[in-house]
């Protein structure tokens, strides 16, 4: 639900890009969180779902984030490693970072309609931080990726009566976060659009129809905004548009917000990445951002 808001308004990290480590196999346990026998039935596991479903589920365990957020450091992993094939972007990645206690499924963009993000969320709050927060390291990742596995597959069914016990506060923040950064954000643009010459708003008009539809979607579930942008825009441009008054105060807004720090591009770097010579690589899927983070 977040995801796309994110990407649109990202801004330079503070914190230093961080290494990508190698891929050496289905399950790559850099932070030692996993026993040897636990990571020899996981790697048997997904090795098993790869050959009969040509999936790519791949476990990473690192010791820190080093400052940075999950997100932005698993978006990175999963596109350096390229997990799935080509053709598919069927690969996932379950990052868990041990020191920071946070972890994540990263889904490639061809699963993203089976393993959606409130499936990833329901798996993170059930199966993986209950175990977690009891000591239970190992017992965690792997019901993670059986539950990530069986939701692929079409076995995994997730307890709603425990979505219905805890989920509703985590909404409603939700919610109430992805509205508020979709207003200032869009808004502004939305204002400045309307009080632009007729070429320049027309051109904003278009390029925010997108937005205007899928974010209320995604966060209310509902396309109404987005009708009423369409069908309002050009009228409030007409009425407003020439407005003297409405074009400074737009103006003004415009270079307020061009000085607040807004960046484009990151400070990302593709960092160490690089594959070992077990034999084990990505086969050139794609990531846009889609799954769930947590925390325990």
């Amino acid at each position: 639900m977040m995801r796309a808001l994110l990407l649109f308004v990202m801004c330079i990290s503070p914190a230093a890009a961080q290494g990508i480590p190698f891929l050496s196999g289905r399950v790559n346990d850099y932070a030692g969180m996993l026993s040897s026998a636990s990571m020899r039935d996981l790697e048997a596991q997904l090795k098993t779902h790869q050959q009969q479903t040509s999936n790519q589920v791949v476990v990473l365990t690192v010791p820190s984030l080093e400052g940075n957020a999950i997100e932005e450091f698993s978006i990175r992993v999963a596109e350096t490693w390229k997990l799935g094939q080509k053709d598919k972007d069927n690969g996932v990645l379950f990052l868990i970072a041990r020191d920071d206690r946070e972890l994540r499924i990263e889904v490639g963009d061809g699963l993203e309609g089976t393993l959606t993000d409130a499936r990833c969320s329901q798996i993170i709050r059930h199966e993986v931080v209950p175990r977690f927060k009891n000591g239970d390291i190992d017992g965690g990742i792997t019901a993670g990726v059986t539950a990530i596995l069986g939701t692929i597959e079409g076995t995994y069914v997730a307890d709603e009566a425990l979505d219905a016990a805890d989920g509703g506060f985590e909404s409603i923040g939700e919610k109430l976060l992805g509205l508020g950064i979709f207003g200032f954000v869009v808004g502004i643009f939305t204002i400045i659009a309307l009080v632009q010459p007729k070429g320049v708003g027309w051109f904003l008009y278009v390029f925010l129809i997108p937005f205007w539809v899928a974010f209320p979607w995604a966060i209310l579930g509902t396309l109404i905004p987005g009708i009423v942008y369409i069908i309002g825009f050009p009228i409030l441009k007409a009425l407003l548009g020439n407005n003297p008054t409405v074009k400074r105060w737009a103006t003004t807004m415009a270079i307020s917000r061009g000085g607040s720090g807004w960046t484009s591009g990151g400070g990302w770097s593709s960092g160490g990445g690089g594959f070992s010579g077990g034999g084990f690589s990505g086969g050139g899927g794609s990531f846009s951002g889609g799954g769930s983070s947590g925390s325990w």
